[in-house]
């Protein structure tokens, strides 16, 4: 029986390394899924019974790191299911391998081509950055952010009654789905309840950035405390300028256009503030009800959670980078400019292809998946167009639509969901890339086409 085991996970392996490492990411993916999937529909992890396609959504929004629910993870799942949705979201917020990968390097220092192709394919590195001072940084910064946001969390739920064991478990588990931007709560109304609670407000605001703004970004800056030498890379210089514009911006949209906030006198600010901040890192938590938005709010919030955060990190969207290589092409091409060029630097062809293919595919996918759930429902058409860009971005806030879905648009939720996770064009390519080298064809004319 042994010998059988070790020869299956022989073959595995050698299958595994046949895969592309963009297959290996959407197969990986896949696979803790459905095991979060099994698990959480054996009897023993639930307090009440749910049907097979809500756990299958439970699962893959927690490794998606998405928040989206369609049952209460309170109501249905006891402490030790709660506990598998927290692991999931776990392994979706630092992502495939790199745990893994980090206990390789600990124990014998070498790490593989074949991780550091797939690593490398998730996580988009510039070149001032080693995969290896990389990885360090994504294990040690997340647990110590998680620690901290435990600790934290514990004294204010405390703070509030909240009996100390229960306190501990919800304290643990909120930190670890915040710094993750997972979106998931014990509490059925998310945080509504502490709405002008300041010091829970910070907590979640400072878990949700700090995981968001990037690995990149804590990378950069660990290097450059190590070696003063060392200077920002371009790509953190980007990040931290187009959060704080995007998240000022949007503040302040919230704050002077909302109806719903408007009407609130001493927390105006700090729900005008969060509302921007969590649909930005895609943490997912609200604190006032989303779905009694004006429309010309719900659009902005769309736009928000459409661009979302850092690449590298645990937010979703289609990244501040990829909004500023698109900006950059336009001003250029406006200007009658032949280079690309962003705050006086070159950008590469290569990654402006990039950009603009996950641009375009990004946005296609949001349409056709909002196409295919208007098919079979009656909700409001904003409210599905924020549903799906919430799905796409593992954003998680919702109108409240989300429960009411039918098998079909639950599926449809679901593979956006995991496309999100996954990225746009990883899921391209894994599921039509090609391992042979691209040949160019003799026979193949040069044609020109109007633009």
């Amino acid at each position: 029986m042994a010998n059988q085991f070790q020869k299956l996970a022989k073959r595995y392996a050698l299958l595994k390394r046949g895969w592309s490492p963009q297959q290996n990411l959407f197969y990986g993916f896949i696979t803790y899924i459905l095991l979060g999937f099994v698990l959480l529909s054996l009897p023993f992890f639930q307090k009440q019974s749910a049907d097979f396609i809500d756990h299958l959504f439970i699962s893959t929004s927690a490794v998606s790191t998405t928040g989206l629910v369609t049952i209460s993870v309170f109501d249905t799942y006891n402490f030790f299911g709660q506990f598998i949705v927290m692991i999931l979201f776990q392994l979706g917020g630092i992502g495939y391998l790199t745990f893994t990968t980090f206990m390789l390097l600990s124990t014998t220092r070498k790490m593989t081509q074949w991780h550091k192709k797939i690593l490398s394919t998730e996580f988009t590195l510039p070149k001032t950055i080693r995969i290896n001072d990389f990885l360090k940084s994504v294990i040690l910064f997340t647990l110590i952010m998680e620690l901290l946001g435990a600790i934290l969390f514990f004294i204010a739920f405390k703070n509030e009654g909240i009996p100390t064991l229960e306190a501990l478990w919800s304290a643990i588990f909120h930190s670890v789905s915040t710094f993750c931007t997972a979106g998931f709560s014990l509490n059925n109304d998310s945080f509504m309840g502490y709405i002008d609670n300041n010091f829970i407000n910070f907590i979640i605001s400072m878990l949700a950035i700090c995981g968001s703004l990037g690995f990149i970004v804590i990378t950069d800056f660990g290097l450059m405390i190590k070696n003063r030498a060392h200077k920002l890379s371009f790509t953190t210089k980007i990040i931290l300028y187009g959060f704080l514009i995007l998240l000022t911006v949007g503040t302040s949209f919230f704050y002077f256009l909302e109806p719903s906030i408007a009407n609130l006198t001493e927390s105006r600010f700090l729900a005008a503030f969060f509302q921007c901040m969590t649909a930005m890192t895609t943490v997912g938590f609200n604190t006032v009800d989303f779905g009694v938005f004006s429309q010309a709010m719900m659009l902005v919030c769309i736009f928000i959670m459409y661009i979302g955060a850092s690449p590298s990190g645990t937010a979703g969207g289609i990244k501040i980078t990829t909004l500023t290589a698109v900006f950059a092409i336009i001003k250029s091409r406006l200007q009658g400019s032949k280079n690309i060029t962003f705050l006086g630097k070159i950008i590469p062809y290569e990654r402006l292809y990039i950009a603009t293919s996950a641009f375009i595919f990004y946005t296609s996918i949001i349409v056709f998946g909002t196409f295919l759930v208007t098919l079979t429902h009656e909700f409001k058409f904003e409210n599905i167009l924020f549903e799906v860009a919430s799905a796409l971005g593992t954003v998680g806030i919702s109108t409240g639509i989300t429960g009411d879905l039918n098998i079909f648009g639950k599926i449809v939720i679901i593979a956006i969901m995991f496309i999100g996770r996954l990225g746009v064009l990883t899921f391209g390519l894994a599921i039509w890339s090609r391992n042979s080298n691209e040949e160019i064809d003799d026979k193949l004319l040069k044609e020109d086409i109007a633009v």
